[in-house]
């Protein structure tokens, strides 16, 4: 039996004060993807609605509130892949856009390249019709904040709230999307794991799909998504996103955390990070959410 079934997380992060508001709004964005599939949409139309209103939330390190470089740019990275056909989409330092996310589709739909970057990726972008805006709409006092502090300190920057979703429909298709504003302070031109398949996100309808969150650098090295996936072939969801992150953190010295949905709509989150608010919506009506706040961590 397959349940239908939208997850939602807000990433891996350190700040725990708002975790359960930040928890009910990965809920409403789960919901969100819910009735996409519910209506007949596909998978990578729920992951894309769902991180969409994401994006949207100020609160968080995707698109509006996005991470302010060293220099104090904004440059945004996004990732999509269903796992049909296992063709995925992303941008890499794109500049302010409303919705990343959907920039990244338009390049999965395209076809031709996997990911574009930089200059390349605005190019890209204003050919399939998104408007550049001006940075200043995107940023807030948080993200300004932020990047005065680490100027001032030069103190390792905050792991921040990236956005993703996973989806699977009633026939077992999958989905999976990714979208951030990297690191405050991060030099201009980073990459981190969000826009790379494998790493940010993947979907391969055999297994599942997963989204992850947290230091790119880390889960770049460790393939962070692709392994989580692969993982499912032997072992319950839980288990397997518990395995990979501890991976992660053992192998690879890095912080973070992902979620997953196997191809039966079993929901799993992982995490070595205080707080990873996430939630889960399923077509049939079950909702579950959490601010995964660990006291151990």
């Amino acid at each position: 039996m397959i349940r239908a079934a939208v997850a939602v997380h807000a990433g891996a992060t350190s700040r725990v004060d708002d975790a359960d508001e930040l928890a009910e709004a990965c809920t409403a964005a789960a919901d969100a993807g819910c009735r996409v599939l519910d209506g007949g949409g596909s998978p990578l139309d729920a992951v894309e609605a769902a991180v969409r209103l994401l994006e949207d939330d100020a609160r968080l390190n995707a698109g509006t509130g996005a991470a302010l470089t060293a220099t104090g740019d904004i440059e945004l990275d996004a990732s999509v892949m269903e796992g049909t056909s296992r063709k995925a989409g992303g941008v890499a330092a794109l500049g302010p856009v409303d919705h990343p996310v959907s920039v990244a589709r338009a390049v999965l739909e395209r076809g031709r390249h996997v990911l574009y970057a930089g200059p390349g990726a605005d190019r890209f972008a204003r050919a399939a019709g998104f408007e550049p805006v001006d940075a200043s709409a995107l940023m807030t006092e948080r993200s300004r904040a932020l990047l005065h502090a680490w100027l001032e300190r030069h103190e390792p920057p905050p792991v921040l709230d990236t956005v993703g979703a996973v989806a699977v429909d009633g026939a077992g298709r999958t989905a999976a999307a990714t979208s951030t504003g990297g690191l405050v302070g991060q030099e201009p031109g980073r990459v981190g794991d969000s826009p790379i398949p494998g790493a940010g996100s993947y979907a391969d309808d055999r297994r599942g799909a997963v989204s992850t969150t947290g230091e790119g650098e880390a889960i770049l090295r460790a393939v962070l998504a692709f392994d989580a996936v692969g993982r499912l072939a032997g072992t319950e969801p839980q288990a397997a996103a518990d395995a990979a992150i501890a991976r992660l953190g053992d192998d690879y010295g890095g912080r973070g955390g992902l979620i997953l949905i196997d191809a039966r709509g079993r929901v799993a989150a992982a995490y070595n990070t205080p707080s990873m608010p996430w939630a889960a919506a399923w077509v049939d009506g079950e909702r579950s959410n959490s601010h995964a706040v660990d006291d151990r961590v």
